[in-house]
Formats: structure tokens, sequence, C-alpha cells
């Protein structure tokens, strides 16, 4: 911040005259970060798929494929037109991941290639002075209970998206020329609602009393470390803030130094749920693969625990923050532990809202319980003031707020507007069907997305 006076003579503090650039921008980090930065900084400009073509006056949200090397070179000529060329940082969020845990072309197309065409682009244009890579924790081999990872423990990543991770940290290292780089190794990001999709399911599991809400076929003494999303904003600004301070090569790890137990978990999500603890029982890895290779199978099932992930049961990660506190002054200002009750009664105050907004089919007995107690002609809404976003691969995870689906890890698209030739029905009474967003007449619930417009793939 820069300090002045205004007509009257009152000191005021000035946004800093210079340029940030956001990749990833309308997803849960970036919108935060975008947030947080905007004001502070004169120009705070966002590179995401679905930003407005043209972009508007203000050009603070320029449309860019990261996967494409043509769009990323028109996003920074915009960039440089409308802003110039003195990059104060640019926070490389944009990448891709899901939960499928086997090798896909994407990881390659955005995360790695993506930040290949970013990284020419921006040398061949552009000062900047610090580029901030969002990395993961999982690029480590995992430790055991007791052993504190740091930032020159070994790599050693156990499956798809954290192998990406690696390959365009290596990317970076060859590729940034003169741009000093900031690699941030994130820890599991949640929130006060949750939106971590690990936990997520295991909520979901233990509410519904499902069988495997009480089996587990790892040790219970394992677990992995995780970072409010406000923390991972926090730890970003003071990498912004000290962008010409740090290491031209800085990797730093982000995360909470204390490590939940996944008994711990079960026992306290159990406890806010239903009010009583069970123990877990453990399984062994053979059949509990079987288990979920047959669920996977099931016609019409989509189930979040796959086969590949009983293999990763035992990974245990417990960060050493050192580094953080020493290059950044960071250290996180929120806990798991402490935030895991605000979750729970996020989910007890709207269990449908809550369901929907992590992208999870809500039991029928909830939604029987929603239908019974249902006023019956609810006030309407307008469905133009109504924005959801949508999974362009799964219609049916829509949520309130920007993020990433939980099935497939693809960035959801707004959906404020009617689109030509969507449909929209409600999950209870599917004779609803309207041709906009809102919520159903008879029982309130958000509409989804029923029939894709034909020029959304166009």
């Amino acid at each position: 911040m820069n300090w002045g006076r205004n007509r009257r003579g009152v000191i005021t503090m000035s946004p800093e005259k210079a340029i940030v650039l956001v990749t990833g921008s309308n997803g849960r980090i970036g919108t935060a970060v975008m947030e947080r930065l905007t004001g502070r900084f004169s120009d705070v400009v966002g590179f995401d798929r679905e930003a407005a073509t043209p972009p508007p006056a203000d050009c603070v949200s320029i449309p860019v494929d990261i996967s494409s090397d043509g769009s990323v070179r028109e996003g920074l000529r915009i960039l440089r037109e409308h802003h110039g060329t003195h990059i104060a940082a640019v926070v490389h969020l944009a990448a891709y991941y899901d939960f499928i845990g086997k090798p896909s072309p994407r990881y390659d197309e955005v995360t790695v290639n993506g930040t290949g065409h970013l990284l020419r682009g921006l040398r061949e244009g552009f000062m900047v002075e610090r580029f901030i890579f969002s990395s993961t924790m999982l690029v480590h081999q995992p430790g055991e209970p007791g052993q504190f990872i740091t930032e020159d423990w070994p790599l050693g990543p156990t499956w798809a998206y954290p192998e990406s991770k690696v390959r365009t940290e290596a990317l970076i290292r060859g590729e940034r020329g003169d741009i000093p780089a900031a690699i941030l190794r994130l820890a599991g990001v949640y929130d006060d609602v949750c939106h971590s999709p690990p936990l997520a399911h295991q909520i979901q599991r233990i509410y519904e009393q499902q069988l495997a809400s009480h089996l587990y076929s790892g040790e219970t003494s394992h677990g992995q470390a995780f970072v409010h999303l406000e923390d991972v904003v926090d730890a970003i600004e003071r990498t912004v803030d000290r962008r010409s301070q740090l290491p031209p090569d800085a990797v730093i790890l982000i995360g909470e130094p204390e490590t939940l137990s996944y008994d711990e978990l079960q026992h306290t999500f159990m406890r806010l749920i239903h009010g009583k603890s069970s123990e877990t029982q453990s399984v062994p890895g053979l059949i509990a693969k079987v288990g979920a290779w047959v669920q996977d199978h099931i016609p019409g099932e989509d189930p979040f625990i796959k086969p590949w992930m009983i293999d990763r049961a035992n990974d245990h990660y417990a960060l050493d923050i050192t580094r953080a506190r020493e290059l950044l002054d960071w250290q996180p200002r929120h806990s798991l532990r402490k935030t895991m009750p605000k979750m729970i009664a996020a989910l007890a105050a709207d269990p449908v809202g809550w369901y929907r907004e992590h992208g999870l089919e809500p039991p029928a007995s909830l939604r029987a319980e929603v239908a019974r107690g249902a006023p019956e002609a609810p006030e309407a809404v307008d469905a133009g003031a109504c924005q959801v976003h949508v999974c362009p691969m799964h219609p049916a995870v829509c949520q309130s707020s920007p993020g990433s689906c939980p099935k497939c890890g693809e960035a959801l698209e707004p959906s404020s507007a009617p689109s030509q030739g969507a449909e929209y029905t409600c999950p209870m009474h599917p004779e609803i069907v309207r041709l906009e967003p809102g919520r159903c007449p008879k029982c309130g619930m958000p509409l989804e997305l029923l029939k894709v417009p034909e020029d959304r793939y166009a």
C-alpha cells in the first residue's frame, strides 16, 4: 500500500501501482485471491476459460484456455495492451485434477503444458517480479506418524495428480529464465462449510450411517495435513508482498502443523453428527479393493472411493512449516479441529443445500423429509439473480459458488443467465421443467440442469 493525502489533507492508503495476474481466477482459491488483492494493487487481473468475451472495459478478467498456446498468447496481448508489461506477481492456480487416479492427457495439456505456454509468453513480453505456482504436499513421499515432511523430503508422488505437479515444478525450474519463482506446496484445502472432497465424502458416509463409515483399510493412526482456504490466501498474499525478498527458486510447504489422524476425524464427525461414536473396523486391503471395484462397476453408481485409493489409505503427511514461518512470517490462523463443528453446523442447518454445494446426491430419506416439511407455495425466485455453477461434464453437479467438480476436477461454469435450449428440473419433482435456473415451486429446492444446450460443447 502507498500512503497519500486526499484533498482535505487526510492521510489515506492507495493501491500499490502494480499488476497481479491470477490464473484459474474463477476457482475457489482464485476467487478468494482476487478478492483479497483487489484494492491492494492497482491492476488485479484474472485468466479463466469462462471470463467474458470480449473482455469488459476494466479488463479485470480475460478469457484464456491455459491449455492452448494461442489462447494464452492472446490473453497476454490483451493484458499488455490494457495494463502494461511490468507484472509484480503471477499467481498460477490453473490446473487439472480428478479423483479417478488414472493418468489423463488433461494433466499434461492443462497443468504441465499450460504452465509452459504461460512462462514462455511471460518471458517474451513482460518483466515479472515473481511467478508463484500452486503445487501440493503430495509431491513428496508419504511419511510415518512422528515424521514431519520438509521441503527437502524426497519426492515420491503416488498418483496422477501429484505426478503432474512434479513434472510442472521441473518445467518451471527449466523454463523460468530470469523470472524468480516461488512454489507453494499446499496441504488439502478446506473452508468453514467443508469444500474438501475427501472430508465431504467422509461426512456423507457418517451422516447416512453407511456400512463403509465403520470400515477402513489402512492404519487409523495415519492422516494427512490440511489448511484452511483463508490461510492459503494469507500465504499467497505474503508471498506477493515478499516477492523481492525470497530466494529466486523458493519452495515452501503450506499447511497446518498438526495432522489429525483418520481415527480422530471419524470419532469427531460421529459425535458431532450423531452424538456418539463407535470403533472403526479394519478391513484387509485386498478385500477393500474388491469391494470398491464392485461398487465402482454397479450401473448408476459413482462412488468416491476408488480401488486405487485403498493403496493410499496408509499414506501419512505431517508438515514442518518452519520455512513458511521464516520466509513468509506465516502460520495458520485456523485449524481443522476447530473448524469441524462449523462444517457439521452448516450440514445441520441445510442438509440438502450442503449436499448440493458439494456435488453429492442427497439420500432418498432426506429428500422425502424435505418434501414433507416444505412450504406449499414458496415465494418465486428471480432466476436472473440466481447464479449457479455447473460442471460441463457432469451437469447434475451444481453449486452456488465457483469451484471444481468433485467428480472430474473440471472448473464449474457459471450459468446465471438462461441458456438457449437448456432445461432445468427438480430432483424431487421431475414433472417440474423450466427453461431457466431457479427453485422448485413445490419444494423450494434448486433446479438442476436436465438438458444441456447443444452449443455448450461447441
